[in-house]
């Protein structure tokens, strides 16, 4: 039996070797998948270490784009990747973006939604800094099945420890599935929701590649992990290392799908 985790993210060099070096493959693959547009300004709500914000700069020509985060060490990591780029900075949440009403043309989020206590809050909030017209867009892991390093982790806790399954995000973050996604979008009252999933490969070269970053303390499987005794950390990595693929010369061959969803708001 685990101490009660903390799941805190604050750490930028704890995140990135954990899930930031995914999402920086999904990020320019969900932008491709977005219906394309003239230049924009753009919101990166939850822009965390950058991934997404980096990619939109890199690739589509932006106006000017905003970074939002409670973490002014992950606004730090995520303006490192982007001097002399038309990028900003700053602190605030998905409930209380630091913005003009309809302030820009597309407000897009990373990893994000099921992360804050009220989904529809961050999504209406997202809205008032839309133009009208203007595109919402999101994506999130599929923590059900689709992202393999984090499924295999709580499969493996909850084969040592039944109570490891109240920790787990499928089961605590229905957003992690389609069609509550789609459904919190189209509820707030977005038209033309369109939805997909995004797959990106996460080789590791070998198991400590994909160990130690469970060791950082960033979100619920890290945190759950650091709240174990020693021994009980040891379990769970031998649990862990005997049901992961391995290639003959040792690398992890695993899949990370996200599920991402647009929508406009109105005219």
């Amino acid at each position: 039996m685990a101490n009660q985790p903390a799941e805190g993210w604050t750490s930028d060099q704890a995140y990135e070797p954990y899930v930031g070096r995914w999402s920086r493959l999904v990020a320019p693959r969900f932008l491709g998948w977005l219906p394309g547009g003239p230049p924009a300004a753009w919101c990166d709500v939850g822009c965390g270490t950058g991934a997404l914000a980096q990619a939109v700069l890199a690739t589509q020509s932006p106006i000017r784009v905003l970074g939002v985060d409670p973490s002014e060490r992950y606004l730090a990591a995520a303006g490192r990747g982007a001097e002399g780029l038309p990028f900003r900075a700053v602190v605030g949440s998905a409930s209380a973006i630091p913005a003009r009403d309809g302030e820009f043309d597309r407000v897009v989020s990373a990893l994000m939604l099921n992360f804050v206590p009220d989904p529809a809050e961050a999504l209406a909030e997202m809205r008032r800094v839309t133009r009208s017209g203007g595109l919402i867009g999101a994506y999130v892991w599929d923590y059900a099945e689709g992202m393999q390093m984090i499924r295999a982790f709580w499969d493996a806790a909850v084969a040592l420890d039944r109570s490891a399954a109240e920790l787990d995000e499928a089961s605590r973050f229905p957003l992690c599935r389609p069609e509550p996604l789609r459904a919190l979008f189209a509820s707030a009252g977005l038209v033309d929701v369109d939805l997909a999933p995004i797959e990106v490969p996460t080789l590791f070269a070998d198991f400590d590649d994909l160990w130690q970053p469970f060791l950082g303390g960033q979100g619920p499987a890290p945190g759950y992990c650091a709240s174990l005794s020693e021994d009980g950390r040891g379990a769970l990595r031998e649990q862990l290392r005997g049901v992961l693929p391995r290639r003959p010369d040792g690398t992890i061959p695993l899949q990370a799908r996200a599920w991402a969803v647009h929508g406009y708001l109105s005219e």
